[in-house]
């Protein structure tokens, strides 16, 4: 199972993306018309250039009471987002993640943006070793 990659994973994965410029209205209607958790901010090259989430919407537009109508992906965006190729494998892709604390990393090939994966891409088996990992991780670093 870890040696699945990336690309296994968002072959039939479509790209949900937006401009800079685009609303926090607007992602949070096109999340909820696609029914994801998350756009990919591009530039006109596709390009990542930032990932705006559900968390984002709620912790950076509702909670701090900005319109979302006038409130700019680019103002609320998560920069410069950790991103991955089509042919890492999904433990090395976990790994990052748990690192990172991710739950989505966009998927890149020649620079643009070709694909996103989440935590509920990835099957129990591919799970259970990682927490299997960050657990003698623990261990270890208790010890020292």
């Amino acid at each position: 199972m870890m040696n699945r990659t990336v690309g296994d994973l968002v072959h039939n994965h479509r790209v949900v993306a937006l401009p800079p410029t685009a609303s926090a209205r607007d992602a949070a209607q096109r999340m909820r018309d696609e029914r994801v958790a998350s756009v990919v901010v591009t530039d006109p090259g596709d390009h990542a250039i930032g990932i705006f989430t559900e968390r984002d919407l709620t912790d950076r537009v509702v909670a701090d009471g900005l319109d979302p109508d006038a409130t700019l992906l680019s103002s609320v965006m998560t920069r410069c987002p950790v991103t991955t190729g089509l042919a890492t494998t999904v433990g090395e892709a976990l790994r990052c993640m748990a690192t990172n604390t991710l739950r989505h990393l966009p998927v890149v090939e020649d620079g643009k943006v070709v694909g996103l994966i989440s935590m509920r891409d990835f099957v129990g088996d591919e799970l259970a070793v990682i927490d299997r990992e960050k657990a003698i991780m623990d261990t270890l670093t208790e010890v020292l």
